[in-house]
């Protein structure tokens, strides 16, 4: 099983970054929520830390765990492990993605996710006054 982090940054407007893959890459011009694969060794919050700055130029915090989805894309079963993050800084530049948006918790629903993003969705989707997001 590949274990992969994703991170749900929140910025100073409660707004939720998502990003769609580049077409030709697995799950190509699907949304997810932006992260990348564990290293050996590494814990989520790294990994989160890591990637975004690899992927996208900016710096999060990530500060509390929110869920686990596991998914199987054909032959591969990854485990997608979920963090609530903050935005800190920096200007975003696409590596791995075609496109970002920052969209409300209600907005969410009008966009195609990855299968394994899916349950972070709706779990947001079910309590859109965004108290997840009170111990930040």
């Amino acid at each position: 099983m590949i274990q992969v982090a994703a991170a749900i940054i929140l910025n100073d407007e409660g707004r939720i970054l998502i990003a769609k893959r580049k077409q030709g890459k697995s799950q190509g011009g699907l949304w997810e929520f932006p992260g990348g694969k564990l290293e050996e060794g590494e814990s989520p919050e790294v990994c989160l830390i890591r990637e975004l700055q690899e992927e996208m130029n900016i710096n999060i915090s990530p500060y509390a765990y929110f869920d686990t989805s596991d998914h199987r894309y054909g032959e591969r079963q990854i485990q997608l492990i979920a963090y609530l993050a903050t935005y800190v800084s920096g200007e975003i530049v696409l590596h791995d993605h075609d496109e970002y948006r920052w969209a409300s918790i209600l907005e969410l629903a009008e966009f195609e996710f990855a299968p394994a993003d899916i349950p972070f969705v709706a779990k947001l989707g079910s309590n859109p006054s965004s108290e997840f997001f009170s111990c930040n």
